[in-house]
């Protein structure tokens, strides 16, 4: 049988087989002499030990379209990152780390800031600004109102999907008025990991519908930039790439440098200051840590 894995945990795979359930299984040796380990979002094929109690062994693991760190995961097409528009207040330099993150791995990426009916028209307008010349789809949704929840929904349809953000901010909300009851299969994994009594927060797939999973990514308050080089930071602000060509030297940082396409760009009104500011704070974040 075929299937994705939909959550790892202690030694254990929980696979989900479309139209049969979720199969709780172990991974066979010869990963472990490959050095290969199964990830969550794998396609993989198992050997069904027990039908009736949903047990089995992964044999085979498909090729990976792709290979996250962190999270680790695999098969990840897109990312969507949530934060609220109010209470609290959007953390900019948080969404622009994950956005980093993301980029530097190349994951597409949409916005949706939750809870648009604490703030605004003019405020809604404000959050859009910052990050309209990045190129980022920007969604808006109200949890509470059930607002915005159609166009998430679109973005999922057949696709795995990374979704994260910080607490408080409406996002276990969301998740729970996207996912229709016709796609819920994880009653039986739920109850499986309960048995198990395993607390520990891990990175899950949860199946949507048809080929639409989901996967919530713990872990998200503090976010380290790791293995990143100063120097390769601008690469991954999208609006900088219009206007670096413009700069009067060749690898120039944005920061210093005389004759600067980008720092003309942010006087222009054509980058957002705030996104400009993330870059500065997280370019120096990164210098100080090569000093050590």
């Amino acid at each position: 049988m075929q299937g994705k894995i939909i959550k790892g945990i202690a030694g254990f795979y929980y696979v989900h087989v479309a139209g049969a359930g979720v199969f709780e299984c172990k991974a066979k040796g010869i990963f472990r002499k490959e050095k290969k380990k199964p990830l969550v979002g794998d396609n993989v094929e198992i050997d069904v030990i027990c039908m009736e109690d949903r047990e089995g062994n992964i044999v085979k693991i498909a090729p990976r379209g792709n290979e996250l760190i962190r999270p680790a995961v695999a098969n990840i097409d897109q990312a969507l990152v949530i934060f609220a528009a109010d209470k609290p207040k959007p953390n900019f330099n948080l969404l622009d780390r994950f956005l980093v993150m993301m980029e530097s791995q190349q994951v597409e990426t949409a916005i949706c800031f939750n809870k648009k009916d604490l703030v605004t028209e003019e405020e809604l307008g404000q959050l859009a600004d910052i990050y309209r010349a990045s190129g980022y789809r920007l969604l808006f949704a109200s949890a509470a109102q059930r607002e915005g929840i159609r166009e998430i929904q679109d973005i999922l349809e057949g696709k795995t999907t990374a979704v994260a953000g910080p607490s408080g901010v409406g996002k276990s909300s969301l998740i729970n008025l996207i996912q229709p009851e016709a796609g819920m299969e994880t009653g039986a994994i739920s109850e499986k990991i309960a048995r198990g009594k395993h607390t520990t927060r891990h990175s899950q797939l949860i199946h949507i519908e048809g080929q639409a999973y989901i996967m919530d990514t713990p872990g998200f308050s503090s976010m380290y930039l790791m293995g990143m080089e100063a120097e390769e930071l601008k690469d991954y602000f999208r609006e900088f790439q219009e206007y670096d060509p413009s700069c009067r030297f060749l690898g120039c940082s944005h920061i210093h440098e005389p004759g600067c396409g980008v720092k003309q760009a942010l006087l222009d009104g054509e980058i957002s200051p705030v996104r400009y500011e993330d870059y500065i704070r997280l370019y120096e974040e990164l210098k100080q840590r090569k000093k050590y």
